[in-house]
């Protein structure tokens, strides 16, 4: 049972009524008396809770941030109308922009209503109890009761890089050959025969068919396909960290799905593994088809590890997946001094003997404005411990590309078509 504001308007009058009209000592029981009255009858006429019947229907899957409408049906199988209150709750962070809906069922029909969701985290959310508040026909009192209706809906990650994708695509198309700017390149798979122009490099001429002509013919080569490239994200402490408006590990993921979705239009096959001191996601062995679709899947329920991440166990982890096969291994994590001398140099040293690394650290563009700050000494101050900062990431970048390992550490608008940028320039140059 629920109170309305009705009822507390009706205590109100009936205490005025008590205290500036004398009728005497019955006034408070009879008014107390018609207020119980009215507070029955409403409960009496107002119609059942229990027999509604309540479904949900509605899109399976939305991505971070885009508004997702969902359907409450609500049947009225009682024989009163429905007068009602429901509210729809799901947790906060699925983003519900207004969970209360006020109906009117006639009986024995039903009513959909929609509730928009704008969700603020990856994941899946589960939607939480559908409370129906029924009043009278007086509009004092009202049955009230909840239950647990089934519902989730599956948050993917963003992908707001995907805007790069079609400027990505266009270079890809220039390295593969595909569009008028074909030039020769340093690739595995042999294209075709031109004549030779100053510049090129004679180790390309092809002297039996320069024999049979009457000028001097070079090699082109196509860039390699099918080629096989792991992801790896690091889902450690570092990964929580806050870059603007999202964490590392957002960044990570979002550059992630633009490189795999290159990628995979190159015909090149891509797999994942997320780690910390486990594997907490993996996609191996995909069909170039549904390799991005897997990726997506895989990355949802992604969240940082509040833990110190074992990078050697990570590079035992990716040779054991790899199998011998040389890959490109593009590994998203920090550049922290500490774990960049006691871990990632050691796994360069086991995975770099085979394999490319490609080493992608997004930068914090807070500490980049920190350092050149001025105008008072508390500004001085964190201009010298943020260029401290800067510097330290600089010298380990350094002391990973001694090591053979590419690098790419940039502000977070620039972090993922940096990736892309790197997987394409190592692409043209054969080293995949």
């Amino acid at each position: 049972m629920a109170l309305t504001s009705r009822a507390g308007l009706l205590v109100v009058l009936a205490a005025v009524v008590v205290l500036f009209i004398p009728l005497g000592g019955a006034t408070v029981g009879i008014v107390a008396a018609v207020i119980v009255v009215c507070i029955v009858a409403d409960l009496v006429l107002a119609a059942p809770v229990r027999p509604l019947t309540i479904t949900r229907s509605g899109a399976p899957s939305t991505r971070l941030g885009q508004p997702l409408p969902l359907q409450l049906r609500v049947a009225n199988t009682s024989g009163r109308p429905l007068r009602a209150l429901i509210r729809d709750a799901w947790p906060p962070s699925a983003g519900v922009t207004s969970d209360r809906h006020r109906v009117f069922i006639p009986p024995h029909e039903s009513r959909a209503l929609t509730t928009v969701l704008v969700p603020q985290r990856r994941g899946k959310r589960v939607a939480d109890r559908v409370t129906v508040r029924s009043f009278g026909p007086l509009g004092v009192a009202a049955r009230q009761r909840s239950r647990s209706v089934a519902g989730s809906v599956q948050v993917l990650p963003p992908f707001t890089s995907r805007r790069h994708l079609p400027e990505r695509l266009v270079r890809l198309k220039e390295i593969e050959g595909m569009v008028a700017a074909r030039g020769r390149g340093q690739g595995t798979e042999f294209d075709s025969l031109r004549e030779y122009v100053p510049g090129d490099d004679v180790r390309s001429i092809d002297w039996r068919g320069t024999a049979r002509r009457d000028s001097v013919v070079v090699r082109t080569w196509r860039p390699e396909r099918d080629r096989r490239i792991i992801i790896a994200i690091d889902t450690g402490r570092t990964s929580a960290a806050r870059i603007g408006d999202a964490t590392r590990l957002d960044s990570a993921i979002d550059a992630a799905l633009l490189l795999a979705a290159l990628a995979g239009r190159a015909s090149d096959r891509v797999d994942f593994l997320a780690y910390d001191i486990t594997t907490r996601a993996a996609v191996d062995r995909a069909d170039r088809d549904t390799a991005l679709g897997s990726l997506v899947r895989a990355m949802t329920d992604l969240q940082p590890a509040l833990v110190e991440t074992d990078l050697t166990g990570l590079a035992t982890e990716l040779i054991r997946r790899l199998r011998g096969r040389r890959s490109l291994i593009v590994l998203f994590t920090g550049l922290d001094t500490v774990s960049v001398e006691s871990g990632l140099v050691p796994a360069l040293r086991a995975l770099g003997r085979r394999h490319t690394v490609l080493i992608a650290a997004v930068g914090d563009p807070v500490v980049a404005a920190m350092a050149t700050a001025r105008g008072t000494a508390e500004l001085v101050y964190g201009a010298a411990a943020a260029a401290r900062v800067g510097a330290e990431r600089r010298r380990s970048a350094e002391l990973l590309r001694r090591r053979g390992a590419e690098v790419v550490d940039t502000a977070p608008e620039r972090f993922a078509p940096a990736v892309a940028d790197a997987y394409l320039s190592l692409k043209a140059a054969g080293r995949l």
